[in-house]
């Protein structure tokens, strides 16, 4: 059996409210098989923003480790951590966060120019996965020259771009309509299938949710399993 890609091991995280101190995660555990999906559910304010910036590197815990392709994120520099993630992880929000100034293909390609790959190696990939999303005719355009639908579909070739173990997707259709909705949705587990890349999606959608291989819900620091698919 495969190693899992991502591992949490009784992760803790702690925020300071003024005098008080909030714990947010305690002891919580996770784990992710390859090309497995798996959706976050719980309340607002539940803490599943803060568990998705531990898993992605972006915060380190308390207590407890996270264990990405077999590497502690917490035993490592921050300059390791970001090889980490430009390696092992992608990431889709809820906006798409592309930066203006550049067309979808400059976007897309961008996470493999950060890896060190040539600038023509890194625009032929990225033009390859644009056309995976249905954007193939779309290369040259800016975001604001594309659509609601077509820039969330550009955010998630940029994540997958890199061929990663593991999507980490917060709230990834939060700001489409039904139907783009829909579409994004059947895209990444189309992706998921095509590339075996396991996803962990934060939701609260239980549309979204039942079509993942695990539901878990984010309540008093802990994730409890919904159902196994």
């Amino acid at each position: 059996m495969s190693d899992p890609v991502l591992v949490c091991r009784r992760v803790t995280r702690c925020y300071q409210q003024g005098e008080a101190e909030l714990t947010v995660l305690e002891g919580l555990n996770l784990t992710v098989s390859p090309g497995q999906t798996v959706a976050i559910m719980g309340a607002s304010g539940a803490g599943k923003s803060t568990l998705m910036h531990l898993l992605g590197g972006l915060d380190v815990p308390d207590a407890g480790e996270i264990i990405v392709a077999g590497t502690a994120l917490n035993s490592v520099s921050d300059a390791q951590r970001g090889r980490l993630r430009n390696r092992y992880l992608g990431f889709i929000y809820q906006f798409h966060h592309l930066l203006a100034e550049f067309s979808a293909l400059e976007n897309v390609a961008m996470p493999l120019l950060i890896r060190g790959l040539s600038p023509g190696a890194s625009l032929e990939r990225a033009s390859e996965t644009l056309g995976q999303v249905g954007l193939g005719h779309r290369l040259s355009h800016r975001p604001s020259q594309l659509s609601g639908g077509e820039r969330q579909r550009a955010a998630i070739a940029r994540a997958l771009v890199t061929r990663p173990a593991c999507v980490l997707a917060d709230e990834p259709t939060g700001n489409l309509d039904r139907h783009n909705s829909a579409r994004a949705l059947d895209l990444m587990l189309e992706l998921n299938r095509e590339l075996q890349t396991s996803l962990v999606i934060v939701t609260h959608d239980a549309g979204i949710a039942g079509r993942m291989d695990r539901v878990m819900t984010l309540q008093d620091g802990f994730l409890h399993d919904d159902h196994d698919g």
